[in-house]
């Protein structure tokens, strides 16, 4: 069966970022039409008679020099004379991003220097990453015809959505450009559909700054705030959260704030996905969603994974955690400044002997939260929270084990508190270079008997669940106040890092 590839279309140089962005878009746009109108007619049944084909677009540049950026900078220049290239997705979508990232490296080499150069990849877009957001038309097709796509369309190749640029360990063939981005487009679609199917609300909505958490306690709060929000007008020029959207894409806007055109898409869905996922928006994205982990740290993993190629500016865990010191009091706060990584999901992709730095701007931020919101400074602030090493574990009996070895561990690296998904999304972050933090509360001391009972649990959560939700949006909003450039740190770039933020 021959190919028939979309026209070719010659590669251009820009020195101007929205004329090299409009270009991706052109690109994007035209191949995504040719998909969908040709997935159309093999849905209605047409003998399309050869293999149908559309490439992404790419962004390359190339340079003989070495940047003469803010040596400050963390992103936004490439590491050295060479080529560098990446294909591009969802431009719609990313819009802001790519623009900016245009930007930075025209600043930063000089556009007598660079240029940006925008064409057709080789890489296919493969045909399920072309449907809109709310096309399903393959749905009505039989089996026999879905196996017959196979031959006419490109399916997702997993070889071309590895993790290989930011766990380090790719390597370009020789005559083959240096990466310019952490992901390719295919991975980038790929972990778009998934979003989608895990949290049950779409990629458009999630924001800048998110939130995990290992309780629906935490959601109840969160939409409850949400609601409460929407239903009054803004009460300062910092209170500009537009929307609040829930699974199912259900959108409330706020009051005096006009309905858009695809809020009318949400339903109410008959079960909530496996991760639910909640945004609290504001115009230009850099509000603050929030996703129920639920238990464990293959969850933990595989949402991060996800929710990276979105580039957010900061995740943070709010959870509860067991206290591994006698001197703490249930309620009490953990803010982690050091991880025992005992969760094991992410052996291979970032070794154990990397250390997880805290991060000096996510800690202060962190800090400053709790003291705003509980009113306490000094001795009483640090009497209520406690600086130390989260461990987290895949077992979730640890206590179970014989001869005490799981707490001479916790014992050996001074541990203060343990969990079962913090140190994977604090070691994520690391790997995927998005700023993270953890900020847990006590909810039991297993070593001195204080176990969760029932009547207990239940008061806990009601005395704390609020305040400790609180503090993590208070401390997103002062992260967001401190800006991009000061917020992304150097100490998550690697020695031959990618410019893409």
């Amino acid at each position: 069966m021959s190919t028939n590839t979309r026209p070719f279309i010659a590669p251009m140089q820009f020195d101007d970022p929205q004329a090299a962005y409009d270009q991706v878009l052109a690109i994007y746009d035209a191949n995504i039409a040719y998909l969908r109108d040709a997935m159309k007619r093999f849905v209605a049944g047409e003998d399309i008679g050869e293999h149908v084909r559309a490439c992404y677009p790419f962004v390359r540049v190339h340079t003989d020099t070495v940047a003469r950026a803010d040596s400050r900078l963390a992103f936004g220049f490439v590491a050295g004379p060479g080529t560098y290239e990446t294909t591009l997705t969802r431009p719609d979508l990313f819009a802001r991003y790519y623009s900016q990232q245009f930007k930075l490296l025209l600043k930063n080499h000089g556009s007598h220097h660079v240029k940006i150069e925008v064409g057709v990849s080789a890489q296919p877009i493969p045909i399920h990453f072309s449907f809109a957001e709310h096309e399903h038309i393959e749905g009505s097709m039989t089996a026999e015809r879905r196996l017959l796509m196979r031959d006419v369309f490109d399916l997702p190749n997993l070889a071309a959505m590895d993790d290989g640029i930011a766990n380090g360990t790719h390597e370009p063939s020789p005559g083959e450009a240096q990466p310019l981005s952490l992901f390719t487009a295919p991975r980038v679609d790929y972990s778009l559909q998934r979003l989608r199917h895990y949290t049950g609300t779409s990629c458009e909505h999630f924001q800048k700054f998110v939130l995990f958490t290992n309780y629906q306690f935490y959601i109840d709060e969160f939409i409850k705030l949400g609601h409460e929000l929407m239903a009054s007008p803004a009460s300062s020029p910092d209170d500009d959260y537009i929307a609040f959207v829930e699974p199912g894409n259900l959108v409330m806007r706020r009051v005096g704030q006009a309905v858009a055109p695809g809020d009318a898409h949400g339903a109410p869905l008959p079960r909530l996905p496996q991760m639910p996922g909640y945004h609290l928006m504001r115009k230009d994205g850099t509000g603050i969603s929030m996703v129920n982990i639920g238990v464990g740290p293959a969850n933990a993993k595989t949402i991060t994974d996800h929710i990276a190629v979105l580039r957010p500016h900061a995740w943070l865990m709010l959870g509860h955690c067991a206290g591994l010191r006698n001197t703490q009091e249930l309620g009490d706060y953990v803010l982690a400044h050091g991880y025992v990584r005992e969760d094991h999901v992410l052996d291979e992709d970032l070794p154990l002997w990397v250390p997880i730095p805290p991060l000096a701007e996510v800690q202060v931020a962190i800090e400053a939260a709790v003291a705003e919101v509980t009113q306490l400074t000094g001795h009483d602030l640090k009497r209520v929270m406690r600086t130390g090493t989260v461990a987290s574990t895949d077992n979730r009996n640890w206590e179970l084990m014989p001869q005490r070895t799981p707490e001479r561990r916790f014992s050996q690296s001074r541990a203060i508190a343990l969990d079962m998904e913090s140190a994977t999304i604090a070691a994520n972050g690391f790997r995927f270079r998005v700023p993270y933090g953890t900020l847990l509360c006590v909810s039991d001391k297993p070593m001195h008997g204080e176990i969760k009972l029932p009547g207990m649990a239940n008061q806990f959560y009601r005395d704390r669940v609020d305040q400790h939700l609180r503090i993590g949006i208070r401390a997103m909003e002062l992260l967001r106040a401190l800006g991009v450039d000061k917020l992304h740190s150097r100490k998550l770039r690697s020695f031959t890092e990618v410019a893409f933020q």
